[in-house]
């Protein structure tokens, strides 16, 4: 019986610490976000280690290479962009879930252009990371309008990548601070423009 109950201790233990490197890991990506939204791309991996409150080796355990962490940033952002379709389209009506991914897309580019410096930065280059998030992407836009064509309220011919692109291609065309604000009043617009007409 003593060796069963030291087999059950030695299962639980490592179960326990997974979910503290899986904690540490989660507070270092999201202090990194908003680190190199605040600081740039030059924020130093001792100072993010520190602002997480874990020690650096801790930090260098999970990325050892800035290049890791500056890609794992990137690659939850656009995981949770992915994720959050899927929680909208269960718990809100086709319109309002397509609405709301989009005003999410636009906070999504904003922080994007700020981190692309470190992006840039990378020695491995950022082709592969970039390439990896566009189905996530097409995924997610082509779940939220395929829900608001079956529901009526849009065309069946809107394309939701194309509507992606003229929201993005607001931070190219009008690259000032505010141009989130011009693309979120693009999203009315596209979604007007979008709408199924009564009738026709």
């Amino acid at each position: 019986m003593a060796k069963k109950a030291d087999e059950v201790v030695a299962v639980r233990t490592p179960r326990k610490l997974r979910a503290d490197a899986q904690e540490n890991r989660e507070r270092i990506l999201e202090v990194a976000k908003d680190a190199f939204l605040a600081s740039g791309p030059d924020v130093s991996l001792d100072e993010i280690a520190k602002l997480a409150a874990v020690g650096p080796g801790t930090l260098y355990r999970h990325f050892p290479t800035r290049d890791a962490l500056v890609e794992a940033v990137y690659r939850t952002q656009v995981a949770k962009l992915s994720a959050a379709a899927t929680t909208f389209s269960e718990t809100m009506p086709p319109m309002e879930a397509l609405r709301s991914w989009m005003l999410l897309f636009v906070d999504y580019m904003a922080a994007k252009q700020i981190i692309l410096p470190a992006l840039n930065l990378m020695t491995c280059g950022t082709e592969e990371v970039f390439a990896a998030s566009v189905p996530l992407i097409a995924g997610a836009i082509t779940l939220l309008v395929t829900r608001a064509v079956e529901s009526g309220d849009i065309r069946e011919d809107v394309d939701g990548m194309d509507m992606l692109r003229a929201v993005a291609g607001l931070s190219a065309v009008s690259p000032t601070a505010d141009w989130p604000v011009s693309a979120k009043k693009m999203v009315e617009i596209l979604l007007v423009g979008s709408a199924r007409l009564v009738g026709l």
